[in-house]
């Protein structure tokens, strides 16, 4: 009896940790790289050949910065699909989020993404038009400050 509990409580703890934030760097290594982090933000590259898919991962509320065009499709944890057509050098805004991302076109994605760290759906939701583009441009002052931030 007492094994059976443990196993249990060993089960719930698993599918706990796989409900909780799924770190893109460490779910899905092949499209995601970390560049650098602090107690602030987290700096993570991104890559998709074409066609590739990932798994279902999470991001804290921050700004992509697209290196590369891209046709990218956006499924949440819901199911809900949505296609994101980027351009070279465009920066977004994104309030945290879980999704799987296919790469829809027949050429490579590349972006940067700078999570803010702390960021909750409740926070993140209360900001204006006005402070995501005051985020947007903090993010870029990062990147420009920062060597190597986007090669």
């Amino acid at each position: 009896m007492t094994r059976s509990i443990l196993n249990i409580a060993a089960a719930v703890l698993a599918i706990s940790a796989l409900a909780s934030a799924q770190d893109p760097t460490k779910v899905e290594p092949k499209h995601y790289r970390l560049d650098f982090e602090n107690d602030h933000v987290q700096v993570v590259s991104v890559h998709y050949g074409p066609h590739e898919k990932s798994v279902l991962h999470d991001h804290p509320g921050g700004v992509v910065v697209c290196i590369t065009g891209g046709h990218l499709l956006f499924t949440d944890e819901n199911g809900k699909s949505r296609e994101v057509f980027s351009k070279p050098g465009e920066a977004r805004w994104f309030p945290p989020f879980k999704h799987k991302v296919e790469n829809l076109g027949d050429t490579t994605y590349s972006a940067v993404y700078v999570g803010i760290k702390g960021m909750t759906n409740a926070s993140a939701t209360q900001l204006t038009p006005a402070e995501q583009q005051q985020q947007i441009a903090q993010a870029l002052a990062y990147l420009a400050s920062e060597p190597g931030a986007l090669h």
